[in-house]
């Protein structure tokens, strides 16, 4: 039996060895599991190309929103680990939404193979010019006077947005009315005619209709001000030190994938911070690259898992 154990494992390495080297069989889906246009798409969209560029890799990006990114997540969770079906993760799909859900489907970190990391960007609490609100007194005035609260969007349920805003209206005793969007470029249009008045949301997809003056910036969830919103507070200089927070992407695939896949793609991404394209979307997005490891991107996962639980769990007790 001892032989015939060992000589299935020397056959599963081999197989599994070999299944590495023909990777990849065709061109490999990434599925960004909000709606396309918002900062999960457009980072996903700019990193994977490079990706592609460098491995000589077709990568086909598949938009799969709903539930804050849990979704199409958990789509790719239960997909075959052979390295063809790949997943943007992140804060929100990977940390907020299943902490803030009843039952997520699948184990944030254990459930899937990280592979590297790109970048995190920080959010903003927004507002419309016409109600008048243009600083964090003259929102919280509003919502007190409004007699069945604010409404607000975000991109998605457990979203940075959606944590920033739900914390708020918690430390402040307010009224916010959530109203869930399928990702950033689906919100972003509504609060811009003033469908909605208020929102939070990632800066990138924000960016442009506050420099237009489409959309006036209340805070920041950066740890400091941003060099172009150097008039708007961060939410930790409001007095909110527990909000400061980035709305971080990654890539990840089904748990157990080939390590020597992983590993090709690992060092594509990590290459891939040096691309000038990718360089300026990071700019563009006021996020912060890091080179991370395999091992390193999942424990920084599972860091953030660690930190944002506490905060989670007291507000899912209040509601």
């Amino acid at each position: 039996m001892i032989r015939s154990a060992v000589l299935c494992a020397a056959v599963a390495m081999m197989t599994g060895s070999a299944a590495a080297a023909d990777w990849p069989t065709g061109p490999v889906k990434v599925v960004v599991p909000y709606a396309a246009g918002g900062a999960a798409d457009v980072m996903g969209r700019v990193f994977m190309d490079s990706v592609g560029t460098k491995l000589g890799v077709q990568f086909v990006i598949e938009n799969q929103g709903g539930a804050g990114g849990l979704l199409g997540s958990r789509a790719v969770a239960r997909s075959q680990p052979d390295g063809m079906t790949l997943v943007i993760s992140g804060m929100a799909s990977h940390v907020l939404a299943p902490l803030m859900s009843k039952d997520p489907g699948v184990d944030p970190n254990r459930g899937f193979t990280h592979i590297g990391f790109f970048g995190g960007a920080p959010s903003v609490l927004l507002a419309h010019p016409s109600t008048g609100v243009r600083n964090m007194t003259d929102l919280l005035d509003a919502a007190r006077k409004a007699k069945d609260g604010l409404e607000y969007l975000s991109p998605g349920f457990g979203t940075a947005g959606h944590i920033a805003a739900a914390y708020l209206a918690d430390k402040e005793r307010i009224k916010l009315l959530h109203v869930p969007y399928k990702g950033g470029g689906a919100a972003i249009f509504d609060v811009v005619s003033g469908h909605v008045k208020f929102a939070s949301m990632n800066w990138s997809t924000a960016r442009e209709h506050v420099a237009n003056g489409s959309l006036v910036p209340i805070a920041v969830t950066s740890s400091s001000r941003l060099a172009e919103l150097k008039d708007v507070p961060t939410f930790r200089e409001l007095g909110y030190p527990d909000l400061v927070m980035t709305t971080w992407y990654s890539l990840s695939g089904p748990a157990g994938m080939p390590q020597d896949v992983v590993a090709r793609l690992n060092e594509a991404v990590r290459q891939s911070l040096e691309s000038p394209r990718v360089k300026r979307q990071l700019e563009i997005e006021a996020a912060e690259p890091r080179a991370l490891s395999p091992a390193e991107t999942a424990s920084f996962i599972q860091s953030q898992y660690d930190q944002w639980k506490p905060v989670t769990d007291s507000l899912k007790s209040k509601n």
